[in-house]
Protein backbone atom coordinates (compact mmCIF):
# COMPACT_ATOMS: atom_id res chain seq x y z
CA UNK A 1 0.00 0.00 0.00
CA UNK A 2 1.21 3.21 -1.36
CA UNK A 3 1.60 6.44 1.35
CA UNK A 4 -1.08 7.66 -0.44
CA UNK A 5 -3.06 4.79 -0.31
CA UNK A 6 -2.90 4.65 3.76
CA UNK A 7 -3.75 7.97 4.20
CA UNK A 8 -7.13 7.50 2.28
CA UNK A 9 -7.32 4.67 4.35
CA UNK A 10 -7.08 6.89 7.74
CA UNK A 11 -9.22 9.46 6.20
CA UNK A 12 -11.99 6.94 5.99
CA UNK A 13 -11.78 6.18 9.49
CA UNK A 14 -9.58 2.60 9.11
CA UNK A 15 -8.04 2.11 12.32
CA UNK A 16 -4.70 0.18 12.61
CA UNK A 17 -3.22 -1.90 15.26
CA UNK A 18 0.32 -3.38 14.56
CA UNK A 19 1.92 -6.17 16.36
CA UNK A 20 5.83 -5.73 16.67
CA UNK A 21 8.39 -9.14 17.37
CA UNK A 22 11.90 -8.23 18.22
CA UNK A 23 11.17 -4.24 17.40
CA UNK A 24 9.91 -4.83 13.68
CA UNK A 25 6.37 -4.76 12.87
CA UNK A 26 5.31 -8.24 11.89
CA UNK A 27 1.62 -7.83 11.12
CA UNK A 28 -1.16 -5.04 11.03
CA UNK A 29 -4.60 -5.37 10.59
CA UNK A 30 -7.33 -2.48 10.52
CA UNK A 31 -11.37 -1.77 11.89
CA UNK A 32 -13.07 0.71 9.70
CA UNK A 33 -16.96 1.37 11.60
CA UNK A 34 -19.30 1.79 8.70
CA UNK A 35 -22.53 2.30 10.42
CA UNK A 36 -23.98 -0.49 12.01
CA UNK A 37 -21.17 -2.86 11.47
CA UNK A 38 -17.21 -2.46 11.86
CA UNK A 39 -14.97 -3.83 8.93
CA UNK A 40 -11.98 -5.88 9.21
CA UNK A 41 -9.45 -4.49 6.68
CA UNK A 42 -6.19 -4.93 5.49
CA UNK A 43 -5.08 -7.84 7.56
CA UNK A 44 -1.31 -8.70 6.81
CA UNK A 45 1.26 -10.70 8.66
CA UNK A 46 4.43 -10.59 7.38
CA UNK A 47 5.10 -14.29 5.59
CA UNK A 48 8.24 -15.91 7.70
CA UNK A 49 6.13 -14.90 11.26
CA UNK A 50 2.70 -16.36 9.63
CA UNK A 51 1.57 -19.11 11.35
CA UNK A 52 2.91 -17.78 14.59
CA UNK A 53 -0.49 -16.43 16.08
CA UNK A 54 0.12 -12.97 15.24
CA UNK A 55 -3.25 -12.67 13.22
CA UNK A 56 -5.30 -14.20 15.41
CA UNK A 57 -3.69 -12.01 18.40
CA UNK A 58 -4.59 -8.73 16.14
CA UNK A 59 -7.99 -10.18 15.32
CA UNK A 60 -8.60 -10.48 19.28
CA UNK A 61 -7.33 -7.43 19.99
CA UNK A 62 -9.78 -6.01 17.44
CA UNK A 63 -13.20 -7.78 18.65
CA UNK A 64 -12.62 -6.72 22.10
CA UNK A 65 -12.67 -3.21 21.31
CA UNK A 66 -15.85 -3.09 19.24
CA UNK A 67 -19.50 -3.69 20.16
CA UNK A 68 -20.87 -3.61 16.64
CA UNK A 69 -21.00 -6.93 14.29
CA UNK A 70 -18.22 -7.31 12.30
CA UNK A 71 -17.46 -8.19 8.78
CA UNK A 72 -14.51 -9.20 6.62
CA UNK A 73 -14.60 -9.59 2.57
CA UNK A 74 -12.05 -11.04 1.21
CA UNK A 75 -11.36 -13.11 -2.09
CA UNK A 76 -13.27 -16.38 -2.66
CA UNK A 77 -10.50 -18.12 -3.71
CA UNK A 78 -8.64 -16.96 -0.32
CA UNK A 79 -9.24 -20.49 1.08
CA UNK A 80 -6.83 -19.81 3.61
CA UNK A 81 -8.14 -16.60 4.90
CA UNK A 82 -11.63 -17.77 5.06
CA UNK A 83 -10.54 -21.07 7.17
CA UNK A 84 -8.46 -18.45 9.13
CA UNK A 85 -11.26 -16.41 9.95
CA UNK A 86 -13.67 -19.79 10.50
CA UNK A 87 -11.36 -20.36 13.21
CA UNK A 88 -11.77 -17.66 15.10
CA UNK A 89 -16.10 -17.81 14.98
CA UNK A 90 -17.33 -16.26 11.85
CA UNK A 91 -19.28 -17.60 9.67
CA UNK A 92 -19.46 -17.59 6.08
CA UNK A 93 -22.49 -15.63 4.41
CA UNK A 94 -24.24 -16.56 1.56
CA UNK A 95 -23.66 -15.83 -2.10
CA UNK A 96 -27.03 -13.72 -2.18
CA UNK A 97 -26.31 -11.97 1.23
CA UNK A 98 -22.60 -11.74 0.68
CA UNK A 99 -23.36 -9.50 -3.02
CA UNK A 100 -25.74 -7.35 -0.78
CA UNK A 101 -23.53 -6.91 2.25
CA UNK A 102 -21.07 -6.08 -0.42
CA UNK A 103 -22.97 -3.03 -1.91
CA UNK A 104 -24.14 -1.80 1.27
CA UNK A 105 -20.38 -1.67 2.97
CA UNK A 106 -17.99 -1.67 0.55
CA UNK A 107 -16.92 0.64 -2.23
CA UNK A 108 -15.81 -1.95 -4.95
CA UNK A 109 -16.37 -2.81 -8.50
CA UNK A 110 -19.49 -5.21 -9.47
CA UNK A 111 -16.41 -7.77 -10.64
CA UNK A 112 -14.92 -7.63 -6.96
CA UNK A 113 -18.02 -8.26 -5.93
CA UNK A 114 -18.88 -11.05 -8.02
CA UNK A 115 -15.43 -12.59 -7.27
CA UNK A 116 -15.69 -11.88 -3.15
CA UNK A 117 -17.31 -13.53 0.08
CA UNK A 118 -18.31 -11.79 3.24
CA UNK A 119 -17.76 -13.64 6.73
CA UNK A 120 -19.75 -12.31 9.93
CA UNK A 121 -19.23 -12.64 13.49
CA UNK A 122 -21.24 -11.23 16.06
CA UNK A 123 -19.59 -9.44 18.94
CA UNK A 124 -21.60 -10.48 21.83
CA UNK A 125 -22.60 -7.88 24.37
CA UNK A 126 -21.56 -7.57 27.79
CA UNK A 127 -24.40 -7.57 30.71
CA UNK A 128 -24.89 -4.27 32.47
CA UNK A 129 -23.11 -3.78 35.81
Amino acid sequence: MSGAELDAELAAGVAFSGYEVDGGLAGVMGVQPVRDVALIRHAYVVPARQREGIGAALLEHLLRATDRRVLVGTWAAAEWAIRFYRRHGFALVGPERSAALLRTYWSIPDRQIETSVVLERVVPRTAAA
